[in-house]
């Protein structure tokens, strides 16, 4: 080609250009087929968002850089007098030049079909509970774990986490995006923070399934205990949850659903991040009648409440843990014999097997190790006997306890149930106790009420062979002749134990 002609030739002219162009046309086609797949779907999935405006963008942006680089290099190629490459020419009046040009575009039709129908099907993976609790393997596994026996286990992640409507949808793909950045910058913590300032209000979401005003009545539930001592001595409550509610128009308000706005709104402020202190309460009537109950052991009064977000009561601040329980050694190891995982007349099982769990490990593989060594140690020196009688118990008995710590602990990421209070109940965390304290006052001396018989009805308690009865209700009996639990809330002393 004569020298003035290359000049002509537009510096695009060269192969790292074009091929910049044609990635840039694909990933640009994806793009808007995954947007037109997001946009008319009935369920919104906020990991797509990642893939639709975090990778391909990228892609995208990269592609499109190219173009421009190709016809750089291409011109300071020409300015040293290198002569200018020039395309293949095809004539599809040549036979071999007409079955060459199909052949090329029927692969390439073929390979945009492919990528489509797996772009397509990548969309739906991005749907699914595997993606959300898999994909990033490590980070996410004690939250998978835990939702995979959770009562919410056919629910997908996103209709509780997202939920419907647009402006959560936005929300989520931002979040997502910054998520992703951080798994693989590996920016996160550990363990992973629960999202107490932007979950979405519950009423929008869990009532989509369950609704408050319906509810009424008394929930019946049985507790099985076991003591720490020789005989694992076991201790039965069985008790009448005053889950109430009510039923318009007919159905009285009251019980433990009356928090949840039935008739009065229930306004609160904590003074720390996980809502775990609450000195300053507000209730307010359908009439405008405002009630403010202020801790008198903290500093704030009913004028002057801490500078933190007011917030309306919701299912989440009870339920704030319903997908996700991480169970303490205490309560795992009960249910567990309750069932007959654990053999009940193996001694001290209860006593060890409490120990085994709160024992530091390194990771779980370490922590099957040790709880083995551990347990078989223990009965191998101190009960020969047993070991030689009910060895194959033991070993049962051994693994029921390694199953239940590779459930509900994940020392690589720092996971265990002491850092993810659930504030059902008040046995382990405050709980109902961060409000029902009877340190909560009025200014005229109404107090919130921390008896046992506000919000449930023990109906029976004791050891097996001597329960105590009464369809009326009986007076709490701790099953330690002890009364220092009447001055104190019962997560100061339990704590998981």
């Amino acid at each position: 080609m004569p020298p003035e002609n290359q000049q002509k030739q537009s510096y695009f002219h060269n192969w790292i250009s074009v091929l910049g162009i044609i990635f840039s046309v694909i990933w640009f086609v994806i793009i808007l087929f995954l947007w037109i797949l997001d946009f008319t779907a009935k369920e919104k999935n906020p990991y797509l968002g990642v893939v639709i405006y975090f990778f391909l963008p990228m892609l995208l942006t990269f592609s499109l850089v190219v173009i421009p680089l190709g016809a750089w290099r291409e011109r300071k190629k020409r300015l040293r007098g290198i002569k200018v490459r020039r395309f293949p020419i095809i004539d599809f009046n040549n036979p071999h030049h007409q079955q060459l040009a199909y052949t090329i575009w029927g692969i390439v039709t073929l390979f945009f079909l492919f990528t489509l129908v797996g772009v397509y099907q990548g969309y739906h993976f991005t749907e699914s509970n595997e993606f959300c609790g898999k994909l990033c393997h490590e980070v996410m596994k004690p939250e998978f774990v835990a939702y995979s026996q959770s009562p919410h286990a056919r629910v997908k992640c996103v209709e509780c986490h997202i939920g419907p409507g647009v402006n959560w949808f936005v929300r989520s793909k931002l979040s997502g995006t910054y998520q992703v950045f951080s798994v693989l910058a590996k920016k996160y913590p550990r363990p992973i923070e629960t999202p107490v300032k932007n979950l979405r209000p519950a009423q929008e979401t869990c009532e989509e399934c369950h609704w408050p005003r319906q509810f009424y009545g008394a929930v019946e539930r049985n507790h099985q205990y076991y003591m720490p001592d020789e005989k694992n001595s076991p201790w039965q409550t069985r008790l009448l949850i005053r889950v109430g509610g009510g039923v318009p128009p007919y159905g009285k308000e009251e019980g433990i659903h009356w928090h949840m706005n039935i008739k009065d709104k229930v306004y609160y402020i904590a003074s720390d991040d996980k809502r775990q202190v609450i000195p300053w309460i507000k209730t307010v009537s359908p009439d405008g009648k405002e009630r403010i109950f202020v801790d008198k052991t903290s500093k704030f009064t009913a004028a002057n409440p801490p500078d933190k977000e007011m917030r309306l009561m919701d299912c989440m601040d009870c339920h704030n843990r319903p997908s996700h329980v991480f169970k303490s050694p205490s309560v795992a190891i009960d249910e567990a014999m309750a069932y007959g995982a654990i053999d009940q007349s193996l001694p001290y099982i209860k006593r060890e097997a409490v120990k085994a769990l709160f024992a530091d490990y390194s990771s779980q593989p370490e922590a099957k190790i040790k709880i083995q060594q551990n347990l078989e140690n223990f009965y191998q020196k101190n009960y020969p006997q047993e070991w030689s009688e009910k060895k194959e118990n033991i070993n049962k008995a051994v693994q029921s306890i390694i199953q239940i710590y590779g459930t509900n602990f994940f020392p690589e990421m720092k996971v265990s149930w002491k850092e993810y209070p659930n504030n059902i109940g008040h046995w382990i965390f405050p709980g109902c106790f961060r409000c029902h304290d009877e340190n909560h006052k009025t200014e005229d001396g109404t107090t919130l009420s921390r008896e046992c018989n506000t919000c449930h009805t023990i109906i029976e308690q004791g050891a097996p062979d001597s329960l105590e009865k009464n369809a009326e209700g009986l007076s709490f009996r701790h099953p330690e002749e002890d009364e220092s639990w009447k001055e104190m809330s019962c997560s100061e002393c339990h704590e998981g134990k």
